[in-house]
């Protein structure tokens, strides 16, 4: 029988567990867990002085997500009022020309018939919707109640084009069109200036001494100043005939989603001019307003916003990002013979510029979390800015939100990485250059 030594019987399950450490615990994971609990100790050292520089970091992204969320809450309250009125709508208006053209002189008077909108149905088929206008003011009668607005003759298909919302009742229908219908549609101001709060639906007013059943009252829309949007009295465009000559229209209107909105205004002068002999080059004979193409110039002016609030915020954390250098720098100087005696036992360069570059990135990104918390804070508390609603009735849609978007979020942080990394690279390169003898004698 052989004795087996009792080291032996000791030391074998020691090496066991020291085989499956080892291959449990990744050696980066550990250079890593180093890093950080060095830096943990370093900020602790001076624990003021690293939460006034958190703060500063904090500040400055809560700066840069603010502005890109401002820059956003103005493009969206931009196309909230193009929606409102129609983002899409295109409006055709007749003119006088300006021009000779065709044996006629310059000053001619553009008219439109029902020709015309088959002249457009013809060469746009992609129009979703083309509708007649026409429009008078005239007298509006409930009772003893009597006030003059204006009074449009449309298709139904304006509903769509302008974007209207029906609050009670129903909008106009081909049927009411068809058969000429003795029926109204109300504006919000229009209904409470008629029946001061009481039911509008089913009852009956006279336009121009027309009695018309009133089926619907619209919702309250975007009103600026003096505007009449509200106070609009919607007719069938055949029934607008008992209150005005329909020959001839007022404009039309077309719905251009989907369309390419310079060739569509192209064609539609182009189609014009063949059919009331001007030239299409004339600015004056045939007015194109196209709310789409508006859309696009101020979302050029939106995006522009945009830059200038990155770049203003980008400034904002930079200072931060300064402050967060200068406090590194010193903290390098303090701990010159440390970083001796690192050396001096073997750390390498890249060693010493991790260490201090860890505890820049702990600190910018402590601050982060902090700044984005408080960015958080103050958009809930602001709620609504006020924009259009300053010089428009029922216009709130149209004020600034701060909406702190993921794509906010992702430049924001993008930003501030690269800010925390300028900041403390430099005072981290310097710290790994130093000499290691010079280090030691450093008092």
């Amino acid at each position: 029988m052989v004795d087996v030594p009792a080291a032996a019987t000791v030391d074998a399950p020691q090496r066991t567990v020291t085989h499956r450490e080892h291959h449990s615990v990744s050696p980066v994971f550990i250079m890593y867990r180093d890093l950080l609990q060095q830096a943990y100790s370093a900020m602790r050292h001076d624990l003021r002085r690293t939460l006034l520089t958190m703060a500063g970091m904090a500040w400055g992204i809560a700066t840069v997500v603010l502005l890109l969320a401002y820059g956003n809450g103005f493009g969206r309250a931009i196309q909230n009022i193009f929606e409102s009125f129609g983002a899409t709508a295109v409006g055709v208006f007749p003119g006088r020309t300006s021009q000779q053209a065709g044996g006629n002189k310059a000053g001619v008077q553009i008219r439109f018939t029902n020709d015309d909108i088959e002249v457009l149905r013809n060469n746009i088929p992609l129009a979703k919707h083309i509708v007649r206008m026409l429009q008078k003011q005239s007298t509006v009668q409930n009772n003893n109640r009597s006030f003059t607005f204006p009074v449009m003759g449309l298709d139904p298909a304006i509903e769509e084009i302008w974007n209207l919302d029906v609050d009670e009742g129903r909008f106009l229908n081909d049927k009411d069109n068809m058969q000429h219908g003795l029926v109204a549609v109300l504006g919000s101001e229009a209904r409470e200036k008629l029946f001061s709060g009481m039911p509008a639906v089913g009852e009956s007013i006279r336009v121009d001494s027309v009695t018309l059943e009133v089926i619907g009252v619209l919702k309250p829309r975007m009103q600026e100043g003096d505007n009449d949007d509200n106070r609009v009295v919607y007719l069938p465009y055949n029934t607008m005939d008992v209150v005005k000559d329909n020959h001839y229209l007022d404009g039309m209107w077309l719905d251009s989603a989907g369309l390419d909105h310079d060739k569509m205004a192209r064609t539609v002068k182009e189609s014009l001019a063949v059919a009331h002999n001007f030239k299409p080059d004339d600015p004056r004979a045939v007015f194109v307003f196209d709310a789409q193409k508006q859309l696009s110039q101020f979302g050029i002016i939106s995006m522009a916003l945009k830059v200038l609030l990155a770049f203003i915020g980008t400034i904002t954390l930079g200072i931060g990002g300064v402050g967060l250098m200068n406090i590194m720098l010193v903290s390098v100087t303090q701990r010159t013979r440390e970083i001796g005696v690192e050396k001096a036992l073997g750390a390498r360069r890249r060693d010493i510029l991790l260490q201090f570059l860890s505890e820049a990135m702990v600190i910018t990104a402590v601050g982060g979390v902090l700044g984005i918390l408080l960015s958080y804070a103050v958009s809930l508390s602001v709620g609504r800015l006020t924009l259009y609603s300053a010089l428009a009735k029922h216009a709130e849609a149209g004020d600034i939100r701060l909406i702190v978007s993921p794509m906010i979020l992702v430049v924001a942080t993008s930003i501030l990485a690269v800010v925390g990394v300028i900041s403390g690279m430099v005072p981290a390169m310097r710290a790994a250059n130093f000499d290691p003898i010079e280090a030691l004698r450093y008092e």
